[in-house]
């Protein structure tokens, strides 16, 4: 979904013919991964970091436009709403000091946004869902001026019958409200982790990601409120499912299939089983037609663009046109800090790496169903979810954390050959953070708690936090507004 299209607007024949175009293509994927063609190229490293314009009130400021076009940076990007960006990084090997490579060049772009923020009298806010959001604020009115979301919002309520989006979410409070359109999607804002993997490792990283989502989804989470009401610990998990309520064929969108979800099961042999998965059960839903010869998979990785599994498997190109598979993590809020940004990427890469070469596979001993339970549940119940994690007694994700996942991370990242400094310096920032259960939203909870439920001395003090610098544990709760 991060291309551009050239139109928005669809017939029957569109749909045909991106259809045999998907078939084609896909048969032909199929043949690059029997014969070896994917990439197998060292690990390589990546991320996607999405975040808030606002105004000196703490309010959702629908700017992007402007704002980009006053940075000029190719790195920027426009999101769904007109108050959301997105921040890219250039892919580096996952090895040495790409971890303070990448906190540097991440402060580096961050100091252009706030600057450029500030010349367009804004500021620029890393969260996962801002505190001060109203609903009257996701209309098609802010959404950004690109045929591909104003596509996909009319494609997502053809395939609805017009049926009203609905968000049903219980949680400390409980929140049911209607809309019109995708908009809700615009709500959440996340950190998205890549790997681009060998191809003959990549089943192995992939269902490694998949069991990792739970502690990754409690320990990152960022979005404990959406409109005043208490949810989940990551309240960006239901809201995204439920802001893209389509399905699969045959009126499945309130079956089991999903265009947002935690997927249908592990990997068993490749992820060619993703793209024949797309092809059998999703409807196309943005039927652009390209001109391109088949081998760019323009329609295929379009497709794939439209299904947002929790770990989403993607296919690029080298420099030299030689294809590749890449994982995309997408269970991560946007941090509090670049340091936590990085600490949270730290401590993914360490432990996907660890569990991906196992001798034994983890995913043999924890089935699919219960990789799935744990990722909702740490969602719902951050660190206090409690789990069995490859042993005979449960205990909470923040034990589990600190007695065994730092120390399996830790050993992940040396494997890797990163940096030592780098490797204690992050991890560290997770250990912190787990021992005192002072993640984003847990902090974000106790200065509601503190101040009266006050979303806006909130945000204006989380934005004056995070500014700071300073990783989220070492926040107070003082107010300086």
């Amino acid at each position: 979904m991060g291309e551009e299209i050239q139109y928005s607007h669809f017939n029957k024949s569109d749909y045909q013919q991106f259809l045999a175009r998907l078939r084609e293509e896909t048969t032909l994927v199929k043949s690059w991964f029997d014969s070896g063609r994917f990439s197998t190229d060292p690990l390589m490293a990546g991320y996607e970091l999405e975040a808030w314009l606002i105004d000196n009130s703490g309010t959702p400021l629908a700017i992007n436009e402007q704002f980009l076009e006053l940075a000029n940076n190719p790195l920027l990007s426009p999101e769904l709403a007109k108050f959301n960006i997105e921040l890219n990084v250039e892919p580096e090997k996952l090895t040495g000091n790409v971890l303070s490579i990448f906190e540097n060049k991440l402060n580096t772009l961050w100091q252009q946004c706030m600057s450029t923020a500030g010349k367009l009298d804004a500021s620029i806010l890393g969260i996962g869902i801002l505190p001060t959001l109203h609903d009257n604020d996701l209309t098609l009115e802010n959404i950004s001026l690109l045929d591909r979301y104003r596509a996909l919002n009319e494609q997502v309520l053809r395939q609805r019958n017009g049926l009203e989006i609905e968000l049903n979410i219980n949680g400390e409070d409980h929140l049911q409200v209607k809309h019109k359109d995708v908009m809700l999607e615009a709500a959440a804002t996340s950190l998205q982790i890549h790997i681009q993997v060998p191809q003959q490792n990549a089943a192995r990283y992939f269902n490694a990601a998949v069991l990792l989502s739970a502690p990754m989804v409690a320990l990152s989470a960022n979005s404990p409120c959406l409109f005043g009401k208490r949810l989940w610990q990551e309240t960006r998990i239901p809201v995204f499912e439920q802001a893209v309520p389509t399905g699969g064929y045959g009126g499945a969108a309130t079956g089991p299939v999903h265009r947002v979800s935690f997927g249908s099961d592990y990997i068993r042999d490749s992820l060619f089983e993703c793209f024949q998965e797309n092809l059998d059960h999703y409807p196309v839903l943005l039927p652009v037609r390209y001109p391109n010869d088949i081998s760019e998979l323009k329609h295929l990785r379009l497709h794939n663009g439209t299904i947002w599994r929790w770990n989403r498997p993607l296919i690029g190109f080298d420099d030299d046109h030689k294809p590749h598979l890449r994982i995309e993590h997408r269970v991560c809020a946007a941090g509090p800090s670049t340091l936590d940004n990085v600490a949270n990427i730290a401590f993914y890469y360490g432990l996907l790496h660890y569990y991906a070469n196992t001798e034994k596979p983890p995913e043999f001993d924890m089935p699919f169903a219960d990789a799935k339970n744990n990722f909702y549940r740490a969602a719902q119940l951050g660190l206090k979810h409690k789990t069995s994690w490859f042993s005979k007694s449960s205990d909470t994700l923040q034990k589990i954390i600190l007695e065994k996942l730092l120390l399996e991370a830790e050993a992940g990242l040396y494997k890797l050959g990163i940096d030592q400094q780098d490797c204690q310096h992050y991890l560290s920032i997770i250990e912190q953070r787990v021992t005192k259960n002072r993640t984003g939203s847990e902090w974000q909870l106790a200065f509601l708690n503190t101040h009266q439920d006050d979303r806006t001395l909130l945000t204006l003090n989380y934005l004056h936090n995070q500014k700071s610098g300073q990783p989220v544990h070492e926040w107070d709760l003082e107010s300086r507004h």
